[in-house]
């Protein structure tokens, strides 16, 4: 079962989560931006305080170089079918970014890089294997990455480039996949970067839900249960790490059965060896995305406020904001102990920060909510 997660699926489904860093107590102030498109945005990456890219339907991008003040809109100029959708946006810069795009058909999944702005994209990767649905990707530096696929035939066909322009399989270094071992593309971030060489990358679809993890770069991986609830609807969606050791991870169950009360989110402090559910955030649905208050999608300047944090008495890096489409949003001063509902933000599928001042939430009809914690 293919864990795509329509667009015309989600409005009822959609969660996502957000770790951030905040005095406790006090909430985030949430200003409104216009995207000047009305398409869904599914996924959103800062590179600093200035600079945000966020993907969507029709192969739409958007991007801001004044800190969301004004955001342009283009199109990536994807080949094949019409119903192409952009799942995922590597920012890197204000000229550098990748998109990863699905659709209908085998040759639909791909990888497009831009380097001046979005007026022209080149074709990187495109898929020609029947069965492999590229769910999200997450680079370590401007040139080296990952894409995580579901698996095919109990194989996962993940990619690797090092170059910035190159993707080779690493399929043969993957733990092989439990029957109907799959992630979820709901916003970009079932997979997650770290360091020089760590990854973890969450899954569901079978009867576990699993973090599977790298320490070098993808040359060799480790597999990990997780307590979180898993089906051919349900597992891990989104995973985040603030440092090597300690991670969030948050999923829940698209199907019908107990959806109001699907959400669950998960702590690890090894590594994602071993994982405890944390307290059951205020929301309903299953969450998609999880973020820190620091910069966990782009590659830019997510520690250029570092003096001033430090020169702040508050301690930003175990906060958590949670939003679930119309199941509500919340933030956790403490990874998932204690939880403050966000009334009024409905209809957000992903968020992530450049800095606990600086972060940005996207969702239907091209909206976009800019996050900012004192």
């Amino acid at each position: 079962m293919s864990k795509r997660t329509p667009a015309n699926f989600l409005p009822a489904l959609l969660t996502f989560t957000l770790i951030a860093t905040a005095a406790l107590g006090q909430g985030p102030t949430l200003t409104p931006q216009n995207s000047n498109t009305s398409q869904l945005l599914i996924a959103v990456s800062p590179v600093d305080e200035n600079v945000v890219w966020a993907v969507g339907t029709s192969s739409v991008f958007v991007v801001t170089t004044d800190g969301g003040n004004t955001w342009r809109t283009g199109v990536v100029p994807t080949q094949n079918s019409a119903d192409v959708e952009l799942r995922d946006v590597q920012a890197v810069s204000d000229q550098v970014a990748y998109v990863l795009a699905i659709g209908n058909y085998p040759q639909d999944f791909s990888i497009y890089k831009t380097e001046d702005g979005g007026a022209t994209w080149t074709l990187q990767f495109q898929n020609q294997l029947a069965g492999a649905f590229y769910d999200c990707f997450a680079f370590w530096t401007a040139t080296n990455g990952i894409a995580h696929s579901d698996s095919v035939n109990g194989v996962f066909p993940d990619l690797i480039t090092t170059d910035g322009m190159n993707w080779v399989s690493i399929a043969n270094n993957m733990p092989p996949a439990l029957p109907g071992e799959a992630s979820f593309a709901a916003s970009g971030t079932c997979v997650a970067t770290q360091g020089s060489g760590n990854a973890w990358i969450a899954t569901g679809g079978s009867d576990i839900a699993r973090i599977l993890a790298t320490t070098d770069g993808g040359n060799t991986w480790a597999a990990y249960d997780t307590p979180l609830h898993s089906s051919p609807t349900a597992g891990g969606f989104s995973v985040a790490f603030r440092d090597a050791s300690n991670g969030f991870l948050g999923g829940g169950d698209l199907g019908p059965a107990d959806f109001l009360n699907a959400a669950q989110t998960a702590i690890s402090h090894d590594g994602g060896q071993t994982w405890q559910l944390t307290n059951h955030p205020p929301l309903n649905y299953a969450i998609f995305c999880i973020s820190y208050l620091s910069n966990t999608t782009g590659l830019g300047g997510g520690d250029r406020k570092r003096g001033t944090r430090q020169k702040s008495p508050t301690d930003y890096t175990r906060y958590i904001v949670a939003t679930a489409d119309i199941g509500g949003a919340a933030w956790s001063p403490d990874e998932g102990t204690t939880w403050n509902f966000l009334p009024g933000v409905t209809g957000y599928w992903a968020v992530a920060f450049a800095n606990a001042q600086n972060g940005w939430m996207v969702g239907v009809n091209g909206t976009i909510l800019k996050v900012s914690f004192p």
